[in-house]
């Protein structure tokens, strides 16, 4: 963070001396993701869980699953073998996912190999992060120009043939432009029968610094990943179809799928960039935006029904569908944040406001079997259990009728937000903030030849406190909101009755302790409640 401070010119008088000290271990003391002003984490009335480069490096850590293995509250879902699918506080999600404070909803899989760190913020926050985040959010915070020149790298291997490398280089250009590329090839391979695939992105990034007050950063990132899909084994029923079940057994290698048709093909291309500028030092103004344009294809056959008896062979339902999609995202943020000192009260005032583009074409078209076992017109096949399974030749069908979806969405958001972190000397910290968002949603079925529109606008607070009854200790009680249109994370179920409902809402109260007990060594602990109303349910039978 050196680079950042203002130093005394050439000449001067000053006998100041400022020293940065770097602590070992893999801990972090602030973050600006949280409240969007550099914070320290004990200050922060919310869970937070930070995974650093160091730690990411050390353990080889290759995808978000690997991460979450460290991070309590949170849980990795299988995500249908093509995508990351989180589980926060016990809410599931496939778009709670945001890249340097700008959202990342897509449905992919995320790398590390740009990666700074990883940031899992538990809890709703939409005062924050707007519409979404039930049980919170992970934040991908990347890797930017510095100032002095390196190269780095990795690689790994292992004995199913499955490899990676990746690499990381920095080139100062002069005093005010520096660059750097993150690069990374990966090949997949497993235990799996017929598992393979391969991922190649590449991240260039330039910065420029202005007369010392303004820092612009630039960046492009080229990502593409093609895998084959593996829903994994079915269950084994135990007795009848009634009773309890788990995991068939002596199928480890097995793969219940179709070599060649079960595959995930994802490309983005990403542009962003980044304005700060310091009128003083108590005053900052940091401008974000990013254009993606994403490219989606997956396709898959997978069980459907546990293992069964049928005419004395035991057998498994497959079904098959395609999905591809395409989205163009254009995001826009914007934060005034301003220190200012009111006799022995201290201020932190963030004024901002965020606009989103977001336009997704979407389908569904479902896959059916020509010959075998087969029920429900041809959508479902049973196969016998085998080392490898027979699967019989799947047509993919649009014809109405057969299940076929086809939509075109436009998600567009705008929103305006006030926050104060108010500390009252060195033991109580307060904040308090509200956003307005005004989430429009138009979604065309291009089957039905129907279009249907939602418009919602919501008040999103959020208010804490932070005692610090000692310097390594806080105790913090918070409250915060979020909301999640009856559309879904992907904006993917609009229709006449849903485009009548209003929005979910999760509610959330706090307490929580964070305590550095030593210097490599910290505890936190909170107890919540979290409440989700206006869910759609069925009814009770």
């Amino acid at each position: 963070m050196a680079q950042d401070q203002f130093l005394p010119g050439p000449g001067s008088t000053s006998q100041t001396i400022i020293v940065t000290g770097v602590r070992d271990g893999y801990q972090i003391d602030a973050t600006s993701t949280a409240t969007r002003t550099p914070t320290e984490l004990n200050d922060v009335p919310q869970a937070v869980s930070i995974i650093t480069e160091t730690q990411i490096d050390d353990q080889a850590m290759r995808s978000i699953a690997d991460v979450l293995r460290y991070v309590p509250g949170a849980v990795i879902s299988q995500g249908e073998g093509h995508r990351d699918q989180i589980i926060l506080r016990g809410n599931s999600s496939t778009a709670d996912f945001f890249v340097d404070g700008l959202r990342d909803d897509v449905q992919y899989y995320r790398g590390l190999y740009n990666a700074e760190r990883i940031e899992v913020l538990k809890g709703p926050n939409a005062m924050i992060f707007g519409r979404g985040g039930g049980g919170g959010v992970i934040n991908r915070v990347t890797k930017r120009p510095v100032a002095n020149a390196f190269i780095s790298g990795s690689g790994s291997a292992d004995t199913y043939g499955a490899w990676y490398v990746d690499a990381d280089i920095s080139q100062p250009l002069s005093e005010s432009v520096s660059t750097r590329m993150n690069a990374v090839y990966e090949e997949f391979r497993n235990n799996r029968d017929f598992y393979d695939g391969r991922r190649v992105a590449i991240n260039p990034t330039v910065a420029l610094s202005l007369g010392g007050a303004t820092r612009i950063d630039l960046g492009f990132e080229y990502n593409s990943d093609k895998r084959t899909i593996d829903r994994g084994v079915p269950s084994a029923v135990q007795g009848s179809l009634t009773s309890p079940s788990r995991p068939l057994t002596g199928a480890r290698d097995t793969f219940f799928g179709v070599p060649g048709f079960n595959v995930s093909d994802f490309e983005a291309k990403v542009l962003n960039g980044r304005v700060e500028h310091r009128f003083s030092d108590n005053l900052t103004l940091t401008s974000r935006v990013l254009y993606g344009d994403y490219d989606k294809l997956y396709r898959n056959a997978f069980p459907v029904t546990p293992v069964t008896s049928r005419g004395g062979v035991q057998s498994v339902g497959l079904e098959a569908y395609s999905d591809p999609t395409t989205r163009k995202n254009l995001l826009n943020q914007n934060d005034l944040v301003w220190r200012v000192t009111t006799g022995p009260v201290r201020h932190v005032l963030l004024a901002g406001f965020e606009i989103s583009d977001q336009r997704t074409r979407n389908q569904r078209i479902n896959g059916f079997f020509g010959g075998g076992d087969i029920v429900n017109g041809g959508r479902r096949v049973f196969v016998g259990l085998a080392d490898p399974i027979t699967v019989p030749p799947v047509t993919l069908r649009t014809t109405p009728n057969t299940g076929y979806r086809s939509i075109r969405t436009n998600a567009d958001a705008a929103a305006f937000y006030v926050q104060d972190q108010i500390s009252i000397g060195d033991h109580v910290d307060l904040i308090g903030g509200v956003r307005r968002d005004r989430f429009t949603l138009n979604v065309d079925d291009l089957v039905a030849g129907q279009s249907y529109r939602r418009t919602d606008t919501l008040w999103s607070p959020r208010v804490g406190v932070v005692l610090k009854p000692v310097q390594p200790v806080s105790i913090y009680a918070s409250y915060s909101r979020s909301f999640l249109p009856q559309s879904g994370d992907q904006f993917s179920s609009l229709d006449v009755t849903s485009a009548a409902l209003e929005p979910e809402r999760f509610d959330n109260y706090e307490l929580g302790l964070k305590w550095d007990i030593r210097p490599t060594l910290n505890l936190t602990a909170a107890i919540y409640q979290l409440d989700r109303t206006n869910t759609r349910a069925g009814r009770p039978q």
